[in-house]
């Protein structure tokens, strides 16, 4: 049998301790795109737009490049090359073969750059945006992803096949690649998470699109007792430095009308407190290692949710009052375009739902969503465990 047609079961582990270059030029790319978001986005509420070359553009369009060059130059090695390892451990695509994770990261990588010309289109044709969710921004989001998630393959595959001291690294570096995965579907509902929506049902409804799915798959998928926590913890501890470090920073708006006078990069908001459902969740599986599929996901999904409900809620009102007026929690900051009369600068929770019977109707329907993706998740993980190319 030769080595293009090994199983995928018996793909062979690598035998080299250290992590493959391009493992780490993967780990790169995302980290460059999640900071170049969080600037961009900060840049825009600080300064405007004011140019497509912002130093932010560039940091989240190095990821495009990155992707790109990287899983190119392994799809064709691969493809090329006589190396055993990586021929074993290939997918076969358009004739060419690599590593399932290298066609999706390429794939994206061209969508992100592709997106860039859109998006100064769009600037120049419409003006300037104020929404995340714009046409070019879902192109640039969607091309992120696929990066992101085809990096988190690529590594997943060497992490199935690998053992001892190697496993221990690749693991934790798939769990920081998860963890990126769920900051970049947190930043794209960013427009729904403000702590003055966290009394609606909207808020919770665009919180279980965005987390169950992609948190339950990814824990369940690195097979380790605490793979959610550690997620979770990524999230917030990426979230929290990046929103630290951003107003030490000065910033000046160059566009109108100015309502705030804003002398320092604007942060975003305290994320949300994942940590907590996510330790439940490892407590959870462990009492459900026998259950079903079904089972489990059910059981997942309303834990998920209800926990989410119980610590947010409290956590909202705090950060509503003047305990949270701080650095730490950077509620106090504003955008150049922040009125006074707004819900965040009078800090006065806005009533999405008009009625008590649209909210429970909002938060029922939470529920479905949080049970659903949960589902999927368990699903997902069960096949994120047997990735071996």
């Amino acid at each position: 049998m030769s080595a293009a047609t090994v199983p995928l079961t018996h793909a062979p582990a690598l035998t080299r301790t250290a992590v493959p270059w391009y493992l780490w030029s993967s780990v790169l790319a995302v980290t460059s795109a999640m900071v170049g978001v969080h600037w961009d986005i900060s840049w825009h509420r600080s300064i405007g737009r004011d140019t497509f070359w912002t130093p932010a553009h560039i940091a989240i369009y190095l990821c495009g490049v990155l992707a790109g060059i990287t899983c190119g130059y392994l799809i064709l090695a691969t493809t090329f090359g006589k190396t055993a390892d990586l021929r074993a451990a290939a997918v076969k695509m358009w004739g060419f073969r690599g590593p399932l994770g290298a066609f999706i990261a390429a794939w994206g990588g061209v969508a992100m750059l592709t997106s860039a010309p859109f998006d100064d289109w769009w600037h120049a044709a419409y003006g300037l945006d104020v929404k995340i969710l714009s046409p070019p921004h879902m192109v640039l989001a969607l091309g992120m992803f696929a990066v992101e998630l085809g990096a988190l393959l690529l590594l997943l595959g060497h992490l199935n096949r690998a053992e001892g001291r190697r496993r221990q690294w690749l693991y934790w570096l798939y769990i920081y690649l998860a963890g990126m995965i769920v900051i970049n579907m947190m930043t794209v509902q960013m427009e729904y998470a403000s702590r003055v929506i966290m009394h609606s049902a909207m808020f919770y409804r665009a919180l279980m699109l965005a987390l169950p799915l992609f948190l339950v798959a990814f824990a369940r998928g690195a097979a380790s007792r605490w793979a959610a926590t550690h997620i979770a913890c990524v999230y917030m501890g990426f979230w929290l430095i990046v929103n630290w470090i951003l107003p030490l920073f000065p910033a000046e708006p160059k566009l109108g009308p100015v309502y705030f006078k804003v002398t320092n990069f604007v942060p975003s908001y305290f994320p949300v407190l994942l940590v907590i459902p996510a330790v439940l969740l490892d407590l959870l599986w462990r009492k459900a290692a026998s259950w079903s599929k079904v089972r489990a996901g059910l059981a997942t999904g309303a834990a998920f949710f209800f926990t989410t409900v119980a610590v947010q809620w409290p956590f909202a009102n705090f950060l509503m009052s003047p305990l949270a007026d701080n650095w730490f929690f950077f509620t106090q900051s504003h955008d150049y375009q922040d009125r006074p009369t707004s819900h965040e600068w009078r800090n006065v929770f806005y009533d999405w739902e008009k009625t008590s019977g649209d909210f429970w109707t909002g938060m029922a329907i939470a529920l479905a969503i949080a049970v659903a993706m949960s589902c999927l998740g368990v699903l997902w993980g069960g096949w994120l465990r047997r990735v071996r190319r």
